[in-house]
């Protein structure tokens, strides 16, 4: 009993040794990933750049012609992701070894990619059909498809970054008797997802795509540098799993 209640509260508290620090840092990423969704389900033409599965419908609406979706938009996304998870999974050949490396270099790279999706917007009024949307979201397609393959590798459970779907059913089918710890890891995931869409949705509706972009990229930011610094000493969470 009290093994498991340590367990349990070190779940909640995110100070489960085989995960260390991944777990804070994969919930900012989900937040990042619901500020992306505001800024491509609401600037770029009802697309999804995280979510293929919302994505591919939204291509088979497209291509039947149903108004306010963007085929080519869509189709540039998936496009984009797909490439993102195979260099993912590249990165995951050369530092899948270290679960901090993996998460920093990923996450640098991410950064990247919305810095320049950020200068697109930036420089180029985006709007639905146009270019610089298409551009965009190809751009921030690509850094999501790295943080699927990413988040995949790491496997700390619940924290898939991008998808709630799964996360949603454990919560509704095992709140009986899945572990408190587990169940508010779960929460924690849909809560920062659902803040990221909605502070994403105020930032696009009242100032524009650019000011959506730079608070992603500080979450990248925030995520590879403490990543970088917790990376320094040995830990077991480093390399459980790997």
């Amino acid at each position: 009993m009290g093994g498991g209640a340590l367990r349990d509260t070190r779940a909640m508290t995110d100070q489960d040794p085989a995960h260390g620090p991944l777990p804070a840092l994969l919930l900012l990423l989900t937040v990042e990933t619901g500020v992306v969704d505001a800024v491509s389900i609401l600037a770029l033409g009802r697309v999804f750049v995280a979510n293929m599965t919302g994505n591919v419908v939204f291509l088979g609406f497209a291509v039947v012609g149903a108004a306010g979706f963007s085929f080519v938009a869509s189709a540039a996304a998936l496009v984009g992701f797909l490439a993102g998870a195979y260099a993912g999974g590249r990165f995951v050949g050369w530092f899948g070894r270290h679960r901090g490396r993996l998460l920093r270099n990923t996450t640098a790279v991410e950064l990247l990619l919305v810095a320049v999706a950020l200068v697109v917007a930036a420089v180029v009024h985006v709007v639905p059909g146009s270019a610089a949307a298409v551009a965009v979201a190809a751009l921030l397609a690509l850094a999501m498809g790295m943080q699927n393959t990413m988040a995949r590798k790491l496997a700390v459970p619940d924290l898939t970054t991008t998808v709630l779907t799964m996360t949603l059913t454990g919560i509704a089918a095992e709140i009986r008797t899945s572990p408190r710890g587990t169940i508010a890891r779960r929460v924690l995931a849909v809560v920062a997802m659902f803040a990221g869409a909605a502070v994403g949705a105020v930032l696009v509706l009242q100032t524009g795509v650019a000011p959506a972009l730079v608070l992603a990229a500080l979450l990248l930011a925030v995520v590879a540098l403490g990543a970088t610094l917790l990376s320094r000493r040995p830990a077991a969470w480093q390399t459980h799993g790997v």
